[in-house]
């Protein structure tokens, strides 16, 4: 006989989380044959599996104790220590005893809103964002107010009419090849959109995955960086990023660096929730890093992902053609094009006044 099975209540936040998208993306990708380009997944070929290997050998044969052992909930500190020399490297210096590890980048989104964000409360994020991002958000139950992108990143020119009187508590931003749009968000509205939080006291998450994998242009200086020189901005910025894209996701590790307040209390929500992250893939990832293996590895992997971007252009052109517009080139070298366009033109057309902006002043905004 058929015993129907009495249905359970779930709780309104789980109630408000639709089928996860990042899921079916995943799953889509390991089909065989395809190359997926619908989310942010490394190249699993480039994998570093001997240096992964070699770190973890040497852990376990001299670490082992520390690696299996129960760990500190702000993580590992031979970890952090390597953590701090990277945060050097990307040219924001910050102390150990500052970052928090988390279990991917991911975990370091969800205590931040876990720890600032109650339900009805407003966070603003650039339209498109992170799939994943927005879902912690509706778990949590905010009202999320988007800003529309271009080239150059979120438009933060339009945050003070969109706040309006609604005043967010958070900003998210994906600063660096923002997912899924590409854009970097500029240097000047980087600045700007410190300067607006700092005046109205509103808390903005750098997210920066990708940075570290930028092949062609400038570094843009991180808002980490920036709000250490901006009066009050400091203590409304904070930093997240992994491991993920640089070594292998499968490793599970994120940090943290955020205003002492802020950290200290997601460090409580992470003890409840997980106690630590892994002791055992921090302690890999901590000889990895010391071991020096991480540049040369970056060196290969900028190298690899601008041969197949290179590769991947042509064959859309070549496939496509006109029936498919996208853009490679930098902002610098469209506005160079465009003015040796005009100024070949020019010399045809002397007396037209319509080309001489284009000549003298050319400008983008996406």
């Amino acid at each position: 006989m058929h015993t129907a099975q009495k249905a359970q209540k779930i709780s309104r936040a789980a109630g408000r989380i639709h089928s996860s998208d990042i899921r079916d993306l995943l799953q889509h990708a390991q089909q065989p044959g395809m190359i997926s380009m619908a989310g942010g997944l490394p190249a699993a070929e480039l994998f570093d599996q001997a240096g992964i290997q070699a770190s973890t050998q040497q852990v376990l044969h001299t670490h082992h104790m520390p690696a299996l052992q129960y760990g500190m909930t702000e993580g590992q500190p031979a970890l952090r220590r390597e953590l701090s020399s990277l945060m050097a490297q990307r040219g924001c210096p910050t102390d150990a005893q500052d970052i928090l590890v988390t279990t991917g980048s991911q975990q370091a989104l969800d205590l931040i809103v876990r720890t600032l964000i109650d339900e009805g409360d407003c966070v603003v994020l650039e339209r498109p964002s992170y799939l994943a991002a927005i879902q912690v958000l509706q778990l949590a139950g905010a009202h999320m107010l988007t800003l529309p992108g271009d080239a150059q990143g979120a438009r933060i020119d339009l945050l003070p009419e969109l706040a309006g009187e609604q005043r967010p508590k958070l900003v998210y931003v994906v600063s660096n090849f923002a997912n899924p749009s590409g854009a970097c968000l500029s240097l000047e509205r980087r600045k700007l959109l410190l300067q607006w939080a700092a005046a109205n006291q509103v808390m903005v998450i750098e997210d920066d995955p990708y940075g570290d994998l930028r092949y062609r242009g400038e570094r843009l200086p991180s808002m980490l960086e920036l709000a250490r020189g901006i009066p009050d901005a400091e203590s409304c910025c904070g930093y997240i990023s992994t491991l993920s894209k640089t070594i292998a996701p499968g490793l599970r590790l994120g940090w943290a660096v955020l205003p002492l307040l802020l950290r200290e209390s997601a460090l409580k929500v992470k003890q409840s929730m997980d106690l630590h992250t892994s002791s055992f893939t921090q302690e890999i990832a901590a000889h990895y890093l010391a071991s020096g293996r991480l540049t040369e590895h970056l060196a290969k992997l900028r190298a690899a992902y601008s041969s197949r971007s290179e590769a991947l252009a042509q064959a859309l052109r070549v496939t496509f053609g006109l029936r498919l517009s996208f853009v490679t080139s930098t902002e610098d070298q469209l506005r160079e094009g465009v003015q040796r366009l005009a100024s070949a033109y020019a010399e045809i057309n002397p007396d037209n006044a319509e080309l001489r902006p284009l000549r003298n002043n050319t400008s983008f905004s996406g």
